[in-house]
């Protein structure tokens, strides 16, 4: 058994960690660190630690969940690797790519795996355009759009949308666009980005339009606080034709809603919302494939246990960082900025 311990009890903890950790045969949660009153009513069974320094100075874990601030991240999963446990770092993976290439350097010294949690490469809408792509019934990719949009048009007291390092909306969503343009196209030449902030009393970037610029095509990552009506998440144009894919992967909704990921209908979207593939002479509504983040978990096990390389690496985040730091110089300096 992997002995597991989780750093924080908040959102991201108890909705994407703690579901998956329970439900792997391979994983025995031991752990949780945080001052919550409810943690102990909810895990009586489990060690309980004030903070994550404790938990890992005095935890018997050989996997440390890392789910605390965005500005923590860095130097709990030092000392964690520096205390020889495996790592898993929530996204975003750090803050500035300087801490990123710290970290992935400390792991390979340590011989310890680091792992960051984008759990939205096994979005069901993602998994089909992955599938649209290979099929080549789009042709050449010449455009790419993907938003993240919600409607919040207050901001709200939350540590996330307050001043510092690692808040503000392209933090926090961000890295779930990046990472999906990365995983589709590679790195780009370069990037031109405005980032804002839009709500009357925001305190950290609340608005984001990213242009990603290839050879060959160009990409658009986007989130507005502003968007009160269905929202688009894909549109894909290639030569061939265009497919369009509205709302978004259920599976979040089932997990705040109490829901266990268990059973075969674990993911699957209603046909109401499937994407609709169009050409020149037709249109046709193309089935959402099933989204899956139990593949998260059963992806970093293999990789404890057999070697297998991650299902991200931490080279494929780090470069997601570097673009996050990018788009903002870019939209500090009003200027198209080259991907070295």
């Amino acid at each position: 058994m992997i002995r597991t311990a989780v750093i924080g009890y908040g959102l991201s903890a108890r909705i994407f960690h703690l579901p998956f950790i329970q439900l792997q045969p391979e994983l025995e949660l031991v752990a949780i660190s945080s001052r919550q009153p409810e943690l102990r009513q909810d895990y009586p069974q489990l060690q309980h630690y004030q903070d994550g320094l404790e938990l890992i100075a005095r935890s018997d874990a050989d996997l440390v969940v890392i789910t605390s601030p965005n500005d923590s991240h860095y130097p709990l999963a030092r000392r964690a690797l520096e205390a020889g446990k495996h790592v898993l770092v929530e996204k975003p993976f750090v803050v500035n790519s300087t801490e990123g290439e710290a970290l992935i350097e400390l792991a390979a010294q340590k011989q310890r795996t680091l792992a960051i949690y984008h759990n939205r490469r096994f979005d069901g809408d993602f998994l089909t355009l992955q599938q649209l792509l290979h099929s080549g019934r789009l042709g050449d990719i010449r455009y790419f759009e993907s938003h993240f949009d919600r409607f919040r048009p207050e901001p709200r007291d939350r540590w996330r949308e307050q001043a510092g390092a690692g808040s503000g909306i392209l933090y926090d969503l961000g890295p779930h666009l990046i990472d999906q343009a990365l995983a589709l196209f590679g790195p780009p030449d370069s990037i031109s980005a405005r980032c804002r902030e839009l709500r009357t009393g925001a305190e950290s970037t609340d608005y984001f339009h990213l242009l990603l610029h290839y050879p060959d095509k160009e990409v658009v990552l986007h989130s507005s606080p502003f968007c009160a009506s269905p929202t688009l998440r894909f549109m894909l144009q290639g030569t061939r034709g265009s497919y369009a894919k509205f709302g978004l992967d259920p599976q979040e909704d089932a997990l705040r809603a109490g829901q266990l990921p268990e059973g075969p209908d674990w993911g699957l979207e209603p046909a109401s919302e499937y994407g609709r593939f169009h050409t020149a002479d037709r249109a046709e509504i193309f089935a959402t494939l099933p989204g899956d983040y139990r593949q998260f978990y059963a992806a970093l096990v293999r990789t404890l246990r057999h070697g297998d390389a991650l299902a991200i690496s931490p080279q494929q985040a780090l470069l997601g960082i570097r673009l996050i730091e990018l788009a903002l110089r870019s939209s500090r300096e009003g200027r198209r900025l080259a991907v070295a």
